[in-house]
């Protein structure tokens, strides 16, 4: 069997999770890791019995494929310049830092046939899987997902680095045209958006009320959802799904409301991810998780900062202010 040569480029805390990944996977020949600070790419590399590089050229025509988890700003120029060169890429999410970057992303692996998938890796969790099965008609979404202050991602909004999940969750659950977005956000510890809240209308009439924060005392990944006669609420973490079904009586009683929890195999989403992109390198499939539907999540993103700026500007508060500690 030949195996696919893979690097990854950007070896941080998450870029670290795909290598340990990719050296366990027999499908996978693990050529080497890139990162520009030379020392953590050498402390990876001597890790994994690979080589180490400090400039992401330095392993084209080595690769025939790579997971991109540099900063997002970095993602449009080096996703599109690794395609270019014939490498299919993973790309963390969010796709780009603007609509025009995720377009260039898009349209170089058009021309360049190469496979450009998001990680969005949520999209691998069991439970949403299993509740993807169920959906009939969802019409309003609450979704919590927080988390303890960390020093990963603070180059962006907790919008694009932990709303971003739920907000294409949502769009692929709904399936619908978004016609309104409220939002409200603050910065809390950083100079971004540590805490953010947004209400989104749909076309058919859905809506959804999604919050992320990065600054919690606990750490929650729920997502909850009514449909007609049913609400589902799914653990990201425990992976599991918590149904409440109405139950039919007779006429003139009331109706009873039953439980019914659904526990399912664990699966690590990342690595599930992984597995997927590797099907599309090999297989030349359309990938599970398209760069078309992380662009559509990327612009609802976008929509939702502009709203908490919006009321942020009205309300003459401070939102892209750093915090006084880090003022000149």
């Amino acid at each position: 069997m030949n195996r696919i040569k893979v690097g990854v480029i950007g070896v941080g805390y998450l870029g670290r999770q795909h290598v340990r990944i990719y050296s366990q996977l027999d499908a996978v020949e693990l050529v080497g890791v890139v990162d520009k600070n030379p020392a953590i790419a050498e402390s990876v590399a001597r890790e994994f019995h690979i080589a180490p590089y400090s400039n992401f050229e330095e392993i084209l025509g080595k690769v025939s494929a790579v997971s991109l988890a540099v900063p997002t700003t970095e993602h449009s120029r080096i996703g599109c310049r690794l395609m270019s060169q014939g490498i299919d890429v993973l790309v963390e999410k969010p796709i780009a830092s603007s609509m025009t970057e995720a377009e260039s992303l898009i349209q170089t692996a058009y021309d360049h046939q190469r496979v450009l998938q998001v990680g969005h890796l949520e999209r691998f969790n069991p439970a949403v899987l299993e509740a993807r099965k169920m959906l009939n008609c969802p019409l309003f979404f609450e979704v919590h997902r927080l988390g303890v202050f960390t020093s990963r991602s603070l180059d962006i909004d907790v919008v694009f680095d932990l709303m971003i999940h739920d907000l294409d969750i949502v769009l692929d659950f709904v399936g619908s045209p978004v016609r309104a977005v409220s939002a409200v956000g603050l910065p809390i510890l950083s100079s971004k958006i540590d805490i953010a809240n947004a209400r989104i209308e749909f076309a058919n009439g859905c809506v959804a009320n999604v919050t992320a924060s990065r600054v919690s005392s606990e750490k929650v990944r729920k997502l909850r959802f009514f449909q007609p006669n049913e609400y589902l609420s799914i653990d990201y973490s425990r992976q599991d799904i918590v149904v409440m079904s109405v139950k039919s009586v007779e006429q003139g009683e009331i109706p009873i409301i039953v439980p019914k929890k659904i526990a399912l195999p664990k699966v690590e989403p990342l690595r599930a991810e992984i597995e997927s992109f590797l099907k599309s390198v090999k297989t030349r499939c359309k990938p599970e998780v398209t760069a078309e539907e992380s662009k559509l999540a990327l612009e609802l993103g976008q929509r939702v900062v502009e709203k908490i700026r919006e009321h942020a500007q009205a309300l003459q508060l401070p939102v892209f202010s750093p915090p006084r500690s880090q003022q000149a």
